[in-house]
């Protein structure tokens, strides 16, 4: 199945799982003190996500060194992941949604890896509210 993701597509994808994430219980504490701009850092993952989905090559940073300053635990990630997938489902045909899940997958446990966290985080024992499972 061919997927119909585009940087039009993605940024869409990007703009309502940030949105998601700035009033979310479990993450939005852990991004709103980090990110100081929002739409900066929006326009920062479009190129992220352009340079992994459609080799855009628009992204030039180090996702590993912008991570390691922040209070995250491998739980977070296993949430995100969640919640990334739920958003992707919203916004995505069935094709884009298993291509940027499978990615998002892959590059969580590399930065899990990369972080020191355990690959096989525990629940944070919050309930993702509208997640399908």
């Amino acid at each position: 199945m061919r997927s119909s993701l585009d940087e039009n597509a993605i940024a869409r994808l990007v703009a309502r799982f940030y949105d998601k994430v700035r009033v979310d219980p479990v993450l939005g504490p852990v991004f709103n003190p980090a990110v100081h701009d929002w739409d900066e850092h929006k326009r920062t993952l479009v190129r992220f996500w352009c340079s992994v989905a459609l080799r855009a090559a628009s992204y030039r940073g180090n996702p590993m060194a912008a991570h390691r300053p922040h209070p995250i635990r491998a739980e977070h990630f296993d949430y995100w992941i969640a919640l990334w997938r739920e958003t992707c489902a919203e916004v995505l045909d069935e094709a884009g949604t298993a291509q940027m899940a499978d990615y998002a997958e892959r590059i969580g446990a590399s930065l899990k890896l990369g972080l020191g966290l355990h690959p096989r985080g525990r629940s944070l024992g919050v309930p993702i509210v509208g997640i399908r499972h």
